[in-house]
């Protein structure tokens, strides 16, 4: 009975994502020829949404989204070749486009930011508790005599 509800699960979880993506590229932005609309697909797999910046331009509803399919076909239908399209889009909306954005100089935060920020936290965290053990490995030292006489001392004018 769980094997047949959990097939039934990963099924209707596969027919969606399948169906998802149909929707998204409208039936009157499919080219004619196959080897194009192929090729335009493969394309779309690498370019992301900017407005939905988490998903590829082919599984986005967003007219924006939209307008980069047409986008990639025209520049396909012109004859440019895949990086050209490719390139004419990174032009136009810059490396986030692109679901792999190269190395360089505008995206190294891009690339290495969330590293860097583990690596602060560590020291931070690090750093807490080195001087949080310092404080703590400090035992108190036991009161001299003159100390000790000063204390009871202000220990009887109280009482009195």
């Amino acid at each position: 009975m769980m094997r047949r509800a959990l097939r039934l699960v990963v099924m209707l979880t596969a027919v969606t994502a399948v169906m998802e993506a149909a929707f998204a590229v409208e039936p009157d932005e499919v080219l004619s020829d196959a080897g194009l609309e192929a090729r335009a697909r493969i394309i779309s797999q690498e370019l992301r949404c900017v407005v939905c910046q988490n998903q590829v331009i082919d599984d986005s509803d967003a007219p924006l989204a939209r307008d980069m399919r047409i986008l990639v076909r025209e520049r396909l239908v012109a004859g440019d070749t895949d990086d050209e399209v490719k390139n004419y889009l990174v032009e136009r909306y810059g490396d986030f486009v692109l679901m792999k954005p190269p190395l360089n100089a505008e995206t190294v935060l891009l690339w290495f930011g969330p590293f860097m920020a583990l690596v602060a936290g560590g020291v931070i965290y690090w750093l807490f508790l080195r001087k949080g053990g310092a404080e703590t490995a400090q035992q108190p030292q036991a009161l001299s005599d003159e100390e000790r006489a000063r204390l009871n001392e202000l220990m009887t004018d109280d009482a009195e």
